[in-house]
């Protein structure tokens, strides 16, 4: 087995895809409307094009438990997912000059570096930088 698709909870389909491939350079992958008001939506890496899909699901709009640990989790402070980076330094004033709000600056942490963002759509996303 292996991952092929994975999801993340927004709570607006297209303005997270105007996040992820704007701000933070994914590409579109899938796009097929599954009802009035969701569609099966995923983005990739640009530099891995066949790499994991990252489906961005309405899940908080349809599903109460999943709205709850949604913003649980965004309150607390915790990333839903992560994000590897080469370059946690690089990639986190490439994002503030694009606007984009982080609740943890870059930070040496052991044998990491990390930074936290708010992706706009209910979710802190950690990018990691491996030392």
């Amino acid at each position: 087995m292996k991952v092929k698709v994975t999801s993340i909870p927004v709570q607006d389909q297209e303005k997270a895809l105007q996040f992820y491939t704007e701000k933070l350079g994914f590409v579109k992958k899938v796009d097929v409307p599954l009802s009035e008001h969701s569609r099966w939506l995923t983005v990739v890496s640009k530099e891995d094009q066949e790499g994991v899909e990252i489906l961005l699901e309405p899940a908080p709009n349809h599903f109460e438990p999943s709205k709850i640990y949604q913003q649980a989790l965004f309150e607390a402070g915790i990333p839903y997912t992560q994000f590897n980076s080469d370059d946690v330094q690089r990639d986190y004033e490439k994002l503030i000059d694009l606007g984009v709000e982080f609740s943890v600056k870059p930070t040496a942490m052991g044998t990491v570096k990390i930074a936290v963002f708010n992706d706009t759509c209910g979710n802190n996303i950690q990018i990691v930088e491996m030392l």
